[in-house]
């Protein structure tokens, strides 16, 4: 049996997947949260948000990611850092879990990769939890209703939390996968409720794919001017370094908050909705963020509320700290109806440095915003984990590593290419400690920070005068209106200037001899950063 709207030539029937239950395609909002909520999947919350939790995996799962290792691949996956697996551990574990969906049913989502139209992918989304259902229809982008009718996916995505992987059996590491084989066209992911999978194996997808033409993909959250798509700003960062919150910006227009690429025709949002962590959000801080937590079809992920009142505590994390929401994007009032930029006309690499080290903002050469993208540098801060009693840096290169199938160098280059063509500027934008390292200093004033993006953002800091940062080599503004001078020098902030440069030197070497592994593959220039 089936309810909803599809390609009559494309039913899960065409795509060999017979015998299940009820398979419901495409169903809107509304009929989502009706059947999450029959099927007592979460719970209705204020405004119509839709409350869940995801059991034991509260986050992605990387090292349960594999990819197929075919001859169409085999020479082009990175795969020091994404696990292979055999075409028939896959073609094992596909059979095994469509034995296992007979009789069961099934909701389908028909969306769209990408807001370019020339340069987007056509996904199907098979999942067996109605709020999963709701989470994509979200988070990607959906296509009129009548493009529906002729819709033949590109790629499939086939989740089922409910079957579990054998190792043995299937050639992967545990009973929970996330499995990508890119020639027959399909991604399966088992054993886990989480819905981040969903999205994130969709970039995985377009991480690989788009290089191919020459398109950048990018982990980061990009902005424009208003009525000024051409006045272009994109922000990379890792979890913590206010890639949301500074893209957010009320006098700009947000394109997207997490996933874009960069094409010959400019940026252009991957997505189609936001997931925005939680923890610690305030109204006066993020007002439009906030808001969205109360409206209808919200998906409300591992909050703790009241059982009476439904209010959620923003500040109890004892389900995790990586509690979220995702909402469409156009409950954020200024967000972009297109999802289209221009080229980016400043690149802003945020780090959270807890060894308070680095200055709150730098300008970088080509060269230079290679080396720090290829870092991709934050740091965890002592006692966040057990264990850990003094910061300890954190390189993710490309700022993104676990959704990078292809070698870093790769993105790398496309990203000096590209800003060598369009005549971007980069800018390394520290959020993190000033005046010490974590535990002594104290973190960086937001208001300096947004006073320094803002002038960068708009030219001021093109003319300003500049020192040479001894560390680093990048240059630093001496002065800037509405920040303490004090801020721009960090070493300045410190008051034992000695514990500074040694933190410092401290800092240098983690950067060198986690550079070491990208020094065969890159050119001289960029070597020279390395080396100093």
């Amino acid at each position: 049996m089936t309810h909803g709207r599809v390609n009559p030539n494309f039913r899960l029937e065409d795509q060999g997947i017979e015998g299940l239950g009820t398979v419901y395609y495409n169903l809107r909002e509304p009929a989502l949260v009706q059947e999450a909520l029959s099927r007592g999947e979460g719970t209705l919350g204020c405004g119509g948000a839709f409350l869940v939790t995801t059991g034991a995996f509260t986050g992605r799962s990387p090292k349960d990611k594999h990819v197929v290792k075919t001859d169409s691949v085999a020479e082009t996956i990175w795969w020091d850092n994404n696990a292979e697996m055999s075409p028939e551990g896959f073609d094992t574990l596909y059979a095994d879990m469509v034995d296992h969906m007979k009789g069961r049913d099934y909701f389908v989502q028909d969306l769209v990769g990408g807001a370019d139209p020339a340069n987007s992918i056509d996904v199907r989304i098979v999942t067996e939890l109605a709020w999963h259902g709701l989470f994509i229809r979200h988070m990607l982008r959906r296509p009129d209703t009548e493009a529906i009718d002729e819709f033949n996916a590109d790629f499939t995505v086939i989740n089922c939390p409910s079957f579990k992987a054998d190792p043995k059996r299937h050639g992967c590491r545990s009973e929970t996968v996330i499995a990508l084989n890119f020639d027959r066209k399909l991604i399966l992911i088992a054993n886990t409720e989480y819905a981040g999978e969903n999205k994130k194996s969709v970039f995985t997808l377009l991480n690989y794919l788009l290089p191919e033409k020459n398109i950048m993909p990018m982990h980061c959250s990009a902005n424009h001017a208003p009525g000024n798509p051409v006045d272009t700003a994109v922000f990379f960062g890792l979890s913590g370094t206010g890639k949301t919150t500074l893209s957010a910006d009320p006098g700009r227009v947000l394109i997207g908050d997490d996933e874009h690429g960069w094409s010959d025709r400019g940026t252009f949002n991957f997505e189609g909705g936001c997931y925005a962590k939680t923890i610690n959000l305030r109204r006066e801080a993020e007002p439009e963020i906030y808001d969205t937590t109360s409206k209808f079809g919200t998906v409300i992920e591992n909050m703790v509320f009241d059982p009476e009142t439904f209010e959620l505590d923003f500040d109890d994390d004892s389900l995790t700290a990586n509690m979220r929401c995702a909402y469409p994007l156009d409950y954020i009032s200024n967000a972009s109806p297109t999802g289209l930029g221009g080229h980016p006309k400043n690149i802003v690499m945020l780090t959270c440095d807890a060894f308070g080290v680095l200055p709150p903002i730098a300008r970088l050469t080509p060269a230079q915003a290679m080396y720090h993208f290829l870092s991709g540098f934050t740091a965890k801060v002592a006692g966040t984990e057990r264990g850990v009693t003094e910061p300890q840096p954190t390189f993710s290169t490309c700022f993104g590593a676990p959704f990078m199938p292809r070698r870093p160098e790769v993105y790398g280059s496309l990203l000096r290419e590209k800003i060598a063509k369009h005549g971007a500027t980069c800018w390394l934008v520290n959020t993190g400690w000033t005046g010490g390292a974590y535990g002594e200093g104290q973190r960086m004033p937001i208001k300096a920070t947004r006073a320094l993006l803002t002038a960068a953002l708009q030219g001021a800091l093109a003319d300003v005068e500049y020192r040479k940062d001894p560390n680093f080599g990048f240059e630093v503004p001496v002065a800037v209106d509405g920040v303490p001078e004090v801020l721009l020098d960090p070493r300045r902030t410190w008051h034992d200037k000695a514990a500074y440069d040694a933190q410092a030197a401290k800092l240098v070497q983690m950067f060198a001899d986690n550079f070491e592994q990208y020094v065969p593959f890159i050119d001289d220039d960029v070597k020279a950063v390395a080396i100093g």
